[in-house]
């Protein structure tokens, strides 16, 4: 089992940038999809971006492509998500998520259906 936590949110201006961090605790962290999230209070939780396992194949969602970048190193247990351009309907609680997968698998994940760990997520807010 892996535990997350996130950090790196605030507030930050229109246009501004942002690097959040997910820092696991826990072993096996090399075998695990991870994932970043967003919510707005009162809605369900959004996909953002995913990285496999050994983080060569990557996915977005649309509002994120082009602005944000997911990685990992995995030497630090660690995942980050550089986000770029940020515009205020980014503002959002950011939650990282993993799912432990095979040593054989290369697979991201973009629901939040497939991911049993989360973290306890950071708050970013972008002003106008």
């Amino acid at each position: 089992q892996v535990h997350l936590a996130e950090s790196g949110g605030g507030l930050v201006q229109a246009g501004g940038s942002l690097r959040l961090s997910c820092v696991a605790s826990g072993r096996g962290f090399p075998n695990y999809a991870l994932g970043w999230f967003r919510q707005v209070p009162g809605t369900g939780r959004e996909f953002v971006a995913a990285i496999t396992r050994g983080g060569g194949r990557t996915n977005y969602a649309n509002f994120a492509e082009g602005r944000f970048t997911i990685s990992r190193d995995n030497t630090k247990n660690s995942m980050f998500l550089q986000m770029n351009s940020l515009k205020p309907e980014d503002t959002a609680v950011y939650y990282c998520a993993g799912r432990m997968v095979s040593p054989f698998e290369d697979s991201y994940y973009t629901s939040d259906e497939n991911y049993p760990y989360w973290g306890q997520g950071t708050q970013v807010t972008v002003s106008s």
